[in-house]
């Protein structure tokens, strides 16, 4: 059976897109090249085999031998993980989803209270981690949600487990989708559990959930019973995807994948977002290093457990550059390498379009798609 699996380095660029100042990254971002330099390299030989590195502009001093790699530029107005997957998928977005740097209207934020019957607080944008240590016993003593947004599309929900159950905090995420509307249109509303005290700290859970803007028709309609691993099927709001446990690490990642390269699915669509979530949103470069160092090990499982007939594609969906000064996403190049039948070792340079990534699954499945460029031709 011929099938399909791609592997998404959650932020893990590589290198400044052309119009990387249109969206404030003027300090050019190379995430995967300045983690490089920055831990003064790191041991990742099956990646670095199949290009990816050299892809991310790293010289390992080893030439690749054994992928077809390269990088890919995104087109859709973002540097987001919805954007990005959407466009593998063969969604352009053209018109950036709206952000809030000043906080939400006023007008929003009241319909939200009146729905949720509370009121709320934060409204401003701020690292996740800080604003549940500023906010955390305000948030506790009150009970009111903490709501806030970043440098990206969302409207992100936080509350205590202890405080707001946390399938009340679903409810709530999902009365925001709701409203989330035109001209409001926002890319993700983000449920933000944590746990803790003022004394101890506050700490996020792993029981994190996403509830996107429902994509346009994609490539995952026209394939079908798609496995996704991760955050995936949330960025798709489901569509497509089989019913599988949410895992919220790499190492559960790790685990669900080799359980979906177990089963008959035909498209296996995977998400690591710890080098992002963890390290990249962090500045911390020397622990972005030890993730890849940590990957590279996930790597060789995958490689095991190829059969002839598997198309097996590694690339990213944004950069997240840890020695940048913001800790926002990046607007780069995404590197991608590839192996599996019909591909042919080797560079092919810089490619426009992440949706190139789809149309190479769909040729390798026979589902016709129009959309994109072969990265085998």
């Amino acid at each position: 059976m011929r099938r399909a699996i791609v592997i998404v380095l959650d932020g893990v660029g590589a290198g400044a897109a052309p119009d990387a100042s249109d969206f404030n990254d003027k300090n050019n971002p190379s995430t995967l090249l300045h983690v490089w330099e920055a831990s003064g390299g790191f041991s990742a030989p099956l990646l670095a085999g199949l290009g990816f590195l050299t892809a991310g502009g790293i010289k390992t001093g080893t030439a690749p031998s054994k992928g077809r790699y390269g990088r890919l530029r995104e087109l859709s107005m973002g540097k987001d993980s919805v954007t990005g997957h959407w466009e593998m998928m063969g969604v352009h977005t053209k018109v950036a989803f709206p952000t809030y740097p000043d906080g939400f209207p006023i007008a929003l934020v009241k319909e939200f209270e009146k729905e949720i019957e509370t009121q709320t607080i934060g409204n401003r944008a701020a690292s996740g981690t800080k604003i549940i240590q500023d906010l955390g016993a305000l948030h506790v003593d009150t009970g009111f949600p903490i709501i806030y947004t970043s440098a990206d599309s969302v409207f992100q929900v936080a509350g205590h487990e202890d405080v707001v159950p946390i399938e009340r905090l679903y409810e709530y995420c999902r009365i925001a989708r709701k409203l989330c509307q035109t001209p409001h249109n926002i890319q993700r509303v983000i449920a933000r559990p944590f746990v803790g005290s003022q004394k101890d700290g506050f700490t996020r859970t792993e029981r994190r959930k996403d509830f996107p803007y429902p994509p346009p028709p994609n490539l995952i309609d026209e394939i079908g019973d798609v496995y996704g691993v991760g955050v995936v099927p949330e960025l798709f709001d489901g569509r497509g995807f089989r019913e599988v446990k949410r895992t919220q690490s790499n190492a559960e990642h790790e685990g669900a994948l080799w359980t979906a390269m177990e089963s008959d699915a035909r498209f296996i669509f995977a998400n690591f977002e710890d080098f992002d979530m963890l390290y990249g949103h962090r500045n911390d470069a020397p622990g972005f290093a030890k993730c890849l160092e940590r990957f590279d090990a996930t790597v060789k499982g995958i490689l095991d457990r190829l059969t002839e007939e598997d198309l097996l594609i590694f690339t990213a969906d944004h950069g997240n550059d840890p020695t940048d000064p913001s800790t926002d996403h990046s607007r780069e190049y995404v590197p991608f390498a590839m192996v599996g039948p019909g591909v042919e070792p080797g560079n092919v340079g810089d490619v426009e379009g992440m949706m190139a990534i789809g149309k190479t699954v769909a040729e390798h499945l026979g589902t016709p798609w129009d959309v994109g460029f072969d990265l085998r031709r």
